[in-house]
């Protein structure tokens, strides 16, 4: 009786310890395996402390919990730090609605003195380099290659093509070898147009890329666009290259052993190592050795944590030190190696290669190198446009008319510039007429 006295005030405590924790409401995007990790931290943090009590909440896909963030926020009901895609970033300046970040740890006497690898850290910043969210889950887009159809077709399953123009003889190879499909592609605008104009250090958009200002036009119908959509509508006639869709149905083409090349994100390694019944590497972005300043660093992808404005001041430091927890680098190290997500500090890469962690998993090293390879340019450093979500559907339709036959490549570019200057166009006239 007595034992079960002591257990009942043991939970009644506990209780009302919990009770008095200010609550700290967080929603994202991360279901299955990553919202299981994402969990595992939020509970680490719970355990670490007594003031706050962070409670993650699933609201679906990105644009959804974006959609849902906004939403809640008009009707005074917005959760206190919301999971933002990278090209949402714009639309959460644009709206007022997030609080920088660098003003929130400020005035919450919390810190981040942490070295944030640049070309993450840029995406997230303002023009003065001043962090308005944390970059969380980032990835950049990498080259995977199947060792074992490399072997078959009488390659050297070390030696992956560095250059575009050493592809050609790989994929002939493959082909000859009867692979089916030799390279496909994920995500076609983030990889093959955003990552390329990048990793070229050539302009997307005007103003830098849209970070220098919201009266951006697009300018990616550039001679490196010209030249790279046309080699591969070549390759596509030449059954070296095959589409397979708008998002990353190509992930599942490459892990089945149906095509032998694909370019997809970093955090795709540990999937794809799951599923994958075959040897594969992982390998750097190919690039144009002849086009001055290339390879210069790629783009991120994936999503940051912005702290939502309206929230009082108590609020908002327990916020601040759940963010400045999740900075910590043994925090950070620990996420990039049950993820596949990129570092987001240097400290963080520093302790995963001392850990041992790149030797026994060496594909992880890849994105982390491409995106410490030089500091990132204006043109580099990231997009940050209105609408982005809309920007990238046309840019996927004209693409496609291109791997359909019915428009050339400097058609399609065209148009997609076209349509795309005219959705920032509505954009700015609806704000001017709001104000």
């Amino acid at each position: 009786m007595i034992k079960k006295t002591l257990f009942a005030l043991g939970l009644l405590c506990a209780a009302a310890l919990a009770h008095g924790a200010e609550e700290i409401r967080f929603w994202h995007a991360m279901s299955g395996p990553l919202g299981a990790e994402l969990d595992k931290l939020v509970a680490r943090f719970n355990a670490s402390q007594k003031e706050y009590r962070v409670v993650p909440v699933f609201q679906g896909t990105y644009s959804e919990v974006l959609a849902s963030a906004l939403a809640a926020r008009r009707k005074g009901k917005a959760p206190h730090v919301v999971q933002v895609y990278e090209v949402g970033t714009a639309d959460m300046i644009q709206s007022g609605a997030g609080r920088p970040l660098w003003q929130v740890m400020q005035e919450s006497g919390q810190s981040l003195d942490a070295k944030y690898v640049p070309a993450v850290s840029a995406y997230f910043s303002d023009a003065n380099g001043r962090l308005l969210a944390l970059p969380f889950n980032t990835s950049t887009p990498v080259l995977y290659y199947n060792r074992d159809a490399f072997r078959k077709a009488k390659l050297d399953p070390s030696k992956p093509p560095k250059t575009w123009y050493e592809m050609p003889k790989t994929l002939g190879a493959l082909v000859e070898a009867g692979q089916s499909c030799a390279f496909t592609t994920t995500w076609p605008s983030w990889v093959l147009l955003e990552n390329m104009s990048a990793w070229h250090n050539q302009e997307f958009a005007t103003h830098n890329n849209g970070m220098g200002g919201t009266n951006a036009r697009l300018s990616f119908n550039t001679r490196l666009m010209v030249r790279w959509i046309s080699m591969l509508s070549s390759w596509q006639k030449s059954g070296y290259f095959t589409y397979a869709g708008r998002e990353n149905q190509a992930e599942a083409r490459f892990a089945s052993g149906e095509c032998a090349v694909l370019t997809s994100s970093s955090a795709s390694y540990a999937e794809l190592r799951r599923s994958a019944k075959f040897d594969f590497g992982v390998a750097q972005l190919p690039y144009y050795d002849d086009f001055q300043g290339a390879p210069q660093n790629t783009l991120i992808g994936g999503a940051g944590l912005w702290v939502l404005s309206g929230k009082p001041a108590a609020e908002n430091k327990g916020a601040a030190r759940f963010l400045s927890y999740l900075s910590k680098p043994d925090v950070q190290a620990e996420w990039h190696q049950q993820t596949g997500y990129v570092p987001i500090t240097t400290a963080a890469y520093e302790l995963t290669r001392k850990q041992g962690y790149y030797k026994a998993n060496p594909g992880h090293e890849i994105a982390v190198r491409q995106l410490l390879l030089k500091n990132p340019t204006k043109d580099s450093k990231g997009i940050r446009l209105a609408e982005f979500p809309k920007i990238r559907v046309i840019i996927d339709e004209e693409l496609e008319t291109v791997w359909r036959g019915s428009k050339t490549p400097l058609e399609a570019l065209n148009a997609a510039v076209k349509r795309g200057n005219s959705v920032l166009d509505k954009v700015k006239v609806a704000k001017a007429a709001s104000r």
